[in-house]
């Protein structure tokens, strides 16, 4: 089975706006390690997240830059770019664009669909590009 090709898939079906399409690829059983408040760490909460970013950023792209796959784990590193056209984490729009990295580490099943997800998303860039946070020197 080419796991990398289903995780390629996923951005490209969230990519075209196909959200039925992408939880048609995440198991019943799948667990988010990578929590958001208020969401339940789910296939539904995965949805609704994706609903709500879809909504805030209704251009989202999410391009995945590299895919390594061993075993039945998957990792992407993936650009994430939209702007800013609807209400974002209790915040208004700004209209601002954003581009940012992250980085996707998924638990492939036997049966081709992913049952477990971590990630970590530069946030705090994401935040300073909507000019919600003022943005300092480089560490």
């Amino acid at each position: 089975m080419d796991h990398a090709a289903t995780v390629r898939r996923f951005y490209d079906l969230i990519n075209a706006g196909d959200l039925d399409g992408f939880g048609a690829l995440l198991a019943g059983d799948f667990i988010e390690h990578e929590e958001t408040p208020g969401l339940a760490p789910t296939k539904e909460g995965v949805l609704t997240f994706f609903r709500m970013q879809r909504a805030a950023f209704p251009d989202l792209r999410m391009e995945a830059n590299d895919i390594f796959a061993s075993g039945d784990k998957v990792a992407a590193r993936v650009t994430f770019s939209g702007t800013n056209r609807g209400d974002f984490m209790g915040m208004k729009a700004t209209g601002k664009g954003v581009s940012v990295e992250l980085i996707d580490i998924m638990l492939m099943g036997d049966d081709g669909l992913c049952h477990e997800h971590w990630g970590v998303l530069d946030l705090m860039t994401m935040m300073q590009q909507l000019g919600v946070v003022p943005a300092g020197p480089p560490a």
